[in-house]
């Protein structure tokens, strides 16, 4: 592994694993009965910032994806379903060192509906969202499949009746505006040859946006669901099931085309498993337990913004002055969730 990627992946990992730990010691707070009325007001307070603090480590783990999927050098059925089987066995090791196991075994009803769900939302989505990329661009894909939050956020207001503040609209509508800029999407406006002048001329442009659009609804409903169910059916829970949906669903790729030959590719499809999905599904499944879907819906800005800067860290493609500016309104808006913290 190259020194670049190295530190870079290490302080990702480092976050996250500092918000699993926050997970791991908050969980007996969260699901602790009967909260004297005094101390209430302090507890929601902490709720809210271990949420917060899950996010935004899942997210800094999440912006690192693009190192192993691009040293991997593999397809993209086959990055799923590595990042699936590797993430598996990872939460069972997980699972079974704490003794989580029995969740799995537990699951009924209701709770199992939502695990099998999220899983195969989650995957479609992926599959939707790696088939587009050669159609219209991954900064095209990036900006159009982050549309999601605000599919989120309409969700949570019409099924949940949560009230989503004028303010959360506009964090979320300043972050993506961001995105734009950070992707170098919006360098036309300021008379360069930007990255959506280029995709266009792509084959395949308009199918591969209506791919992503349709990507960021299953992304969105993925994330409601877990939302709502991750206090019955577990992080866990939920986490492992839909690495055992995209196992299952993507077996006949590998078995048709076969395995990549042994090599540096295992290790980096391994991290993608282990890291990215083992770890920063369980933390962003315990994150979005703890918040509304307002809060969430710009906190999953923490993930495009930290690839854009992963991107020019690890790989040296030096970013424009409008994208600068892009990746500062991304932290401008999440800053103002801190501050109603």
């Amino acid at each position: 592994m190259s020194s670049p990627a190295s530190s870079t992946v290490h302080s990702s990992t480092a976050a996250a694993a500092a918000a699993a730990a926050t997970a791991a010691s908050a969980s007996a707070t969260v699901s602790s009965p009967g909260l004297p009325s005094s101390s209430h007001a302090g507890g929601v307070s902490q709720r809210l910032r271990e949420g917060q603090a899950l996010m935004v480590g899942g997210g800094l783990l999440l912006g690192t994806i693009g190192v192993f999927v691009e040293e991997a050098g593999q397809d993209p059925a086959t990055t799923v379903w590595f990042r699936c089987v590797f993430g598996l066995a990872a939460l069972l090791a997980w699972g079974a060192a704490r003794g989580q196991l029995g969740e799995l075994a537990r699951l009924r009803g209701r709770a199992l509906g939502a695990v099998l769900a999220v899983g195969a939302l989650t995957v479609l989505n992926w599959g939707l969202f790696f088939a587009a990329i050669p159609r219209c661009s991954i900064a095209v894909s990036t900006v159009v499949f982050h549309v999601q939050p605000f599919w989120l956020m309409a969700m949570g207001a019409f099924w949940l009746r949560e009230r989503v503040s004028r303010a959360q609209w506009i964090a979320a509508a300043v972050a993506l505006a961001g995105l734009a800029l950070a992707t170098g999407i919006a360098d036309g406006l300021l008379g360069e040859v930007g990255a959506a002048d280029a995709a266009m001329q792509l084959p395949g442009y308009a199918t591969g946006v209506l791919m992503c659009l349709a990507g960021s609804v299953s992304y969105a409903a993925a994330s409601f669901i877990a939302k709502v169910e991750a206090d019955r059916a577990g992080s866990f829970a939920l986490s492992a099931g839909q690495c055992v949906v995209g196992t299952l669903v993507l077996l006949p790729w590998p078995l048709m085309h076969g395995l990549p030959a042994v090599g540096p590719a295992w290790g980096w499809l391994a991290g993608l498993g282990v890291l990215h999905t083992g770890l920063a599904y369980v933390v962003l499944y315990a994150g979005m337990a703890r918040l509304g879907t307002g809060r969430i819906a710009v906190l999953q800005f923490v993930y495009p913004g930290t690839a854009v800067l992963v991107d020019w860290l690890v790989y040296g493609r030096a970013l424009s002055v409008a994208q600068i500016a892009g990746v500062g309104l991304i932290a401008a808006a999440l800053w103002t969730l801190r501050r109603r913290a």
